[in-house]
């Protein structure tokens, strides 16, 4: 079947126009998979007739926020509100900034101790000593009080602290107290010891220096994947970095404690399962486990059709592998792979040194 290679024009007059919004920095991520270091890999496959862009498995939201610096409209999304917070704070946040005023709301006490008490009853001498469990529930509590959009800024930039609080930046281990009380360790990351509140508020100017409007209504939205790509319109092109299925694709399992945060769940809820008290029911993603996945694709692409340009992000450890990725994608569009090998260890989504990240670049047959 033939294919065809997307003719890329990277000194685009969009990207000359808006270099302003290049000034913005995306605070720094800790989150396993995250695109952040293949930004400029990724834009150079961005053809040159694109103006409105979505990204349906959004993660940390860097490519999102790199899409939103580069000039164009940004629809993003993901089925993890966690990820969605980041999302309305930074993509469709367009002026509004915590303020002091809004800290010291922030780390008042605790307004509502019946409905807020679960980080304190769950997480307690797990990942956080009982005085810190406390202050998150009063956090969280107090968040409440904030309007929409500050509200999001405040749970994007607290879930930040909490990954830099915990050794390796994620809760499927029980290990944080213990670690913290390693001088090796310690030497290595002194945040393991740091207060909470303290690096919060480092993080607060970080994350304010990051607002900015780039004309367009951008959006964020948390839910299904394959029923967002469904309601999009006049999209030009679609960004897609699905979890790497047998290879770290368990995001709910890394990510509970800040998902549980953010959704306030209690026994009302969910049910807290396992060493680390991770919820269940888990959500479902249908892009996670090998007996799903392929048939989750089909219908993502088949729903994704209607959108001229597609880029994933893939990895070529994962399942399906790469041939059947392109047999499933020619189905739909024509289809040319990039790759970039890994000569440096890092953690997640088989992102290890031999290993190779892909990008399928997707255009109308």
């Amino acid at each position: 079947m033939k294919k065809t290679v997307l003719i890329i024009n990277i000194n685009r007059s969009m990207n000359n126009l808006f270099n302003d919004f290049l000034n913005y920095k995306f605070p720094l991520p800790q989150y396993l998979g995250a695109k952040y270091k293949h930004l400029n890999w990724i834009k150079g496959f961005i053809p040159s007739d694109v103006n409105i862009v979505a990204d349906a498995f959004a993660g940390s939201q860097s490519v999102a926020f790199f899409l939103k610096q580069l000039g164009f409209q940004v629809f993003t999304n993901d089925f993890m509100n966690y990820s969605n917070q980041i999302g309305k704070a930074l993509i469709e946040n367009k002026t509004e900034k915590l303020s002091e005023q809004d800290i010291n709301i922030l780390f008042s006490d605790n307004k509502n101790p019946k409905q807020f008490y679960i980080m304190e009853k769950l997480f307690t001498n797990m990942f956080f000593v009982r005085e810190e469990a406390r202050m998150l529930d009063s956090f969280r509590s107090n968040v409440e009080l904030l309007s929409p959009i500050k509200k999001s800024l405040a749970l994007a930039i607290m879930n930040r602290t909490l990954t830099k609080k915990i050794t390796m930046g994620h809760f499927a281990h029980h290990q944080a107290l213990v670690y913290a009380k390693d001088p090796a360790r310690i030497k290595r990351n002194k945040s393991l010891i740091r207060p909470i509140k303290e690096m919060f508020l480092e993080l607060v100017k970080q994350y304010n220096n990051a607002v900015f409007d780039n004309g367009k209504n951008n959006k964020s939205y948390q839910g299904d994947a394959i029923e967002f790509v469904k309601k999009l319109k006049n999209v030009d092109l679609l960004y897609l970095d699905p979890p790497y299925c047998g290879s770290h694709a368990d995001y709910q399992g890394f990510y509970h404690l800040l998902e549980t945060f953010v959704e306030n769940w209690t026994e009302k809820d969910k049910t807290f399962v396992n060493g680390i008290k991770r919820y269940e029911p888990k959500l479902y993603s249908g892009f996670d486990t090998k007996k799903d996945i392929i048939n989750s694709f089909d219908k993502l692409f088949k729903e994704a059709k209607k959108i001229p340009y597609w880029i994933i992000s893939y990895n070529d450890r994962s399942f399906p592998n790469k041939e059947q990725m392109i047999e499933l994608i020619l189905k739909y569009k024509n289809v040319e792979v990039a790759d970039k090998e890994y000569v440096n260890g890092v953690a997640g989504k088989g992102s290890v040194k031999g290993s190779k990240e892909l990008l399928f670049i997707c255009s109308p047959k």
